[in-house]
């Protein structure tokens, strides 16, 4: 009977002390290159949105301007074009470009690529639809004004239109920036090693020693998302004040 006891006390102790010498679960954090992992992780996710914000600006100034067009069949171009990227969600488009190229086209584009290519169509839609709203905003009486002052189309365009479209068009931009870095966390879904990619991995690895694990890496993935959205949003608000027309 004592015996018994013994060997449950000697139990409970060996117990105590291994959980009084476990590390606090933020440690895991610290231990390793864990740290390194997630801030690299978070760069190819900034990686790959400023590729594609890069890419899409100028795509979608010209796509907006394609937009306004006034022939049936460019109208009828552009708004295909927009419809099939916003009905269809962009998880669907990741795999249809990563699994599909290498199918159809008898090539493989890396998911950082697919990724690059995807978000820069959606990017593109995006700008447009935005460059085609703040043109269409501009009221018609300041064009007409300009052609009773005998300006050109062009000197329309450079003096009047322009100047109010890229107005307007800063602080959307901007918003469409943050929407784009927010956005590229799906590429986790076809390989990418990125910064969710990795916190999960970490987890993973970790699971038996630091059960609640996720806890603090998710809260992590979280801050380093919200010290580079927060200040973008907030830029484009103050933007939106400042360059109001």
């Amino acid at each position: 009977m004592f015996w018994k006891g013994g060997c449950a006390l000697l139990t409970f102790n060996i117990l105590l002390s291994a959980n009084a010498e476990k590390p606090p679960v933020y440690t895991i954090l610290f231990a390793g290159n864990n740290f390194q992992r997630l801030l690299w992780g978070l760069f190819v996710t900034l990686r790959v949105s400023l590729i594609a914000v890069l890419l899409s600006l100028p795509l979608g100034i010209l796509f907006g301007l394609f937009m306004r067009r006034k022939d049936p069949i460019s109208r009828g171009i552009s708004q295909l074009y927009l419809a099939f990227i916003r009905i269809m969600p962009p998880l669907v488009l990741l795999f249809l470009v990563y699994f599909g190229t290498a199918r159809i086209a008898g090539f493989h584009l890396s998911g950082e690529a697919s990724g690059i290519l995807v978000f820069t169509l959606w990017g593109t839609a995006e700008m447009g639809d935005l460059v085609r709203a703040a043109i269409g905003s501009i009221p018609k009486h300041q064009k007409e004004s300009g052609r009773s002052l005998g300006l050109s189309s062009w000197q329309i365009y450079r003096y009047i239109i322009i100047p109010q479209t890229v107005r307007r068009l800063i602080p959307l931009s901007i918003n469409l920036i943050t929407r784009m870095i927010k956005t590229t966390s799906l590429i986790v879904l076809i390989g990418v090693v990125e910064v969710l990619k990795t916190g999960q991995q970490i987890i993973d690895a970790n699971r038996f020693q630091y059960p609640k694990a996720s806890i603090v890496i998710y809260a992590v993935i979280f801050f380093l998302y919200f010290i580079v959205c927060f200040p973008i949003s907030q830029l484009g608000k103050y933007l939106e004040k400042k360059l109001k027309v």
